[in-house]
């Protein structure tokens, strides 16, 4: 029986936002939930740890890492629409989909936590 060398393991491709419909980031591991707590943690500097991209919304498993780069690499032309409908089409709530890898429940964004980001009419009159 042979060995498996790292090019033959598993890899996914994922994409991480900010927020539903927020920040995106498309990424490609080998192993996902060691990336997640990476990104989630905040232990690497870069795009997603500036910009607050910690929730999953979508991720894709293939065979090979090999496999998994190469959709990565197709997916980094893509378009952002063509983005959010394969994220809409498999999660259309855009749920936080590191749950199901073990990690803790994020506290909700601030624009879907009940803050108002604009005064409604007339509140401005009572200040």
């Amino acid at each position: 029986m042979r060995s498996l060398s790292r090019l033959d393991q598993g890899g996914h491709v994922y994409l991480m936002c900010s927020q539903p419909r927020g920040t995106l980031y498309l990424g490609v591991t080998s192993d996902l939930p060691l990336r997640l707590s990476q990104h989630r943690h905040g232990l690497k500097p870069g795009f997603t740890k500036q910009y607050g991209v910690h929730r999953l919304a979508w991720y894709e498993h293939h065979e090979t890492i090999v496999a998994a780069i190469a959709r990565e690499k197709a997916m980094k032309f893509w378009k952002r629409a063509w983005k959010v409908a394969l994220i809409e089409e498999a999660n259309p709530h855009w749920d936080d989909l590191a749950l199901l890898f073990g990690h803790d429940p994020l506290p909700p964004h601030p624009r879907h936590a009940g803050e108002r980001q604009h005064p409604l009419p007339g509140e401005l009159d009572s200040l």
